[in-house]
């Protein structure tokens, strides 16, 4: 796993897929609660509208100029959104969660908090 810190170095890198295309430009990391450990990072995207996909960070790796994720772009693209000015509701984290087939868990307390 990266630590938090090296992970908000990439902020403003292009994120790409396994096969390098590009998905947009990592906006902000997304840290477990209780370990403080990144899960996800959200990723810009759109031209005239912009909105802001989640997309996990395990399996990633960097490059030179970019984040590669192991997610397809289109499976990030159907990710749940954000607007760039929005909050992940609690309520919506489950359905992130699910998106990518991970285990949520069944904690009662907020399981996301961006850094």
């Amino acid at each position: 796993m990266f630590p938090v810190e090296n992970l908000r170095d990439w902020t403003g890198l292009d994120v790409i897929d396994a096969e390098s295309k590009k998905i947009g430009t990592l906006e902000a990391v997304y840290v477990d609660t209780l370990t403080d450990e990144p899960l996800f990072v959200t990723v810009q995207f759109g031209l005239v509208t912009r909105h802001l996909a989640f997309v996990p960070v395990d399996g990633a790796t960097v490059t030179p100029k970019a984040v590669r994720v192991r997610y397809p772009k289109e499976q990030v693209r159907d990710a749940p959104q954000i607007p760039t000015d929005g909050e992940l509701a609690a309520a919506d984290e489950p359905k992130v969660f699910a998106h990518y087939h991970l285990d949520y868990g069944t904690r009662p307390e907020r399981r996301l908090a961006r850094r």
